[in-house]
């Protein structure tokens, strides 16, 4: 009974924590600051983590965008999905949500995004950065150049953008890539002292070498900076550099830090075309809360109502690890997070029916227990263990079940789906700790101070 009583002061201490970080209630800055999940964002643990379909926001379908006949060379897709993944949470929207669908296709939701437009160029733009020699020639920031690292960069601005070929006044020349973005460790979007935007960059070891040589050498004469065959800025090399630099030109802020992030995170190994972009609104999504959250609370009480009509006492006690459960469920979401979907709103719910169905089993068979004639101590005790080998079996069949759903989800874009798996799995796992360890350790704590009313009326526990 002493080992019972630790106990239960560790579940009713976590079920207080729980509570706290569940409620709608300011919060200690360093709590806030270690759940900030981007480089650029900070979330309020107030709020819940809504996904595409509850806060609004832009969904992308990307498609590569190769040469007939050219073959997608093994993994690629696997690392463009890496670094349109890394681009998006560099431009700090929150909790972005990239798949791969089939073998050619990238899908990428955009929650709560502020200028889709912006992040879907930083998504498809392939991002290659060369460091030209212009070889004579003046360039002005815009123009599209073929390059012997891009050297079908003209066809492909024709193919995106009509107006591209009469605006580039070199479609039939190549000009030399001295180094690509490869040399570059860091690139960072600033203000100058007369507040234009631009792009501080830094570079790797080796790199840094390799600048030093050229610019040592070309002091005085233009170097190109070209990002996916358009010339960005042609400033002229004043002095040799040898760890970091500047890329200037007419940028505005949402354009220096769309280009810092596709330089900071590379190059696509394969290019990508928008096929389809979708815009959600953020009234659907704010009605299927206020449903959800209503059809939550009626479904809720009536369980809780329905525990405790039929089973009494017990089922006080059930309604009591039931509303930590859901305090348990709520805290966790916020804490990893959980990007919560209208269908992982439908997993929560039924995760909630499974952890009422488990304490139904313990106290059905309490009750079988009793009317063999053994004590209430004894039944209670005996309940929970032969019913422990029917509720673990049940639920690790839901959690293969969400196992399965979740690579589904995971592999074919379907986030619908594995949003869903993914509550369920944590409803699952919280409610046999709920169920079964705390209903059990509540009704142990309660024998212990109220046992003899109970042996004097059976009542109280619906017998």
């Amino acid at each position: 009974m002493q080992n019972n009583t630790i106990t239960l002061a560790g579940i009713l201490l976590l079920f207080a924590a729980a509570l706290y970080i569940a409620l709608p209630i300011d919060h200690p800055a360093w709590l806030e600051e270690g759940l900030a999940p981007g480089e650029n964002t900070q979330r309020d643990i107030r709020d819940m983590t809504l996904g595409l379909d509850l806060k609004g926001g832009t969904q992308v379908l990307l498609e590569v965008d190769l040469p007939e006949g050219q073959k997608i060379e093994s993994g690629a897709l696997s690392t463009a999905k890496v670094i349109v993944e890394q681009r998006v949470n560099g431009l700090g929207v929150s909790e972005p949500n990239v798949q791969l669908q089939g073998e050619t296709r990238i899908i990428v939701e955009l929650p709560g995004v502020s200028n889709p437009d912006q992040a879907i160029n930083t998504i498809r733009s392939t991002g290659q950065l060369e460091f030209i020699e212009p070889a004579g020639e003046r360039m002005a920031g815009g123009e599209v150049i073929n390059t012997t690292n891009r050297p079908d960069a003209v066809t492909r601005a024709q193919a995106s953008d009509s107006g591209s070929a009469a605006f580039t006044p070199f479609p039939d020349r190549v000009f030399e890539t001295v180094m690509t973005g490869d040399i570059l460790s860091q690139a960072i979007a600033s203000q100058d002292e007369f507040n234009q935007w631009q792009i501080q960059f830094s570079l790797t070891g080796d790199g840094s070498n390799q600048f030093f040589e050229y610019t040592r050498n070309h002091i005085g004469d233009p170097l190109v900076i070209v990002l996916d065959g358009r010339v960005l800025s042609a400033p002229v090399i004043n002095a040799a550099i040898s760890d970091n630099g500047v890329i200037t030109g007419q940028f505005s802020r949402e354009e220096a830090e769309s280009l810092a992030v596709q330089m900071r995170y590379g190059a696509l190994p394969v290019p990508l075309a928008v096929v389809d972009v979708r815009t959600i609104g953020a009234s659907l999504g704010h009605d299927s809360v206020d449903a959800s959250l209503t059809a939550g609370i009626i479904g809720m009480a009536m369980v809780l109502l329905f525990m405790l009509i039929l089973y009494r006492l017990p089922g006080l006690l059930a309604d009591v690890a039931l509303s930590a459960y859901v305090a348990f469920n709520i805290a966790i979401f916020k804490l990893l997070p959980v990007t919560l979907t209208l269908p992982g709103i439908a997993g929560f719910l039924l995760s909630i029916g499974m952890a009422v169905d488990a304490n139904i089993l313990i106290f059905e068979r309490m009750k079988e227990e009793l009317r063999a004639g053994r004590s209430v101590r004894l039944a209670v005790e005996t309940g929970f263990s032969r019913a422990w080998p029917a509720i673990r079996d049940g639920n690790l069949s839901t959690l293969i079940s969400c196992a399965v759903l979740y690579w589904f989800g995971n592999n074919f874009g379907a986030s619908i789906v594995k949003g869903f798996a993914i509550t369920l799995a944590i409803g699952v796992l919280l409610s046999m700790f709920t169920a079964v360890f705390a209903t059990r350790t509540f009704m142990r704590a309660f024998l212990s101070t109220q046992g003899q009313k109970l042996l004097d009326n059976r009542g109280l526990i619906g017998y």
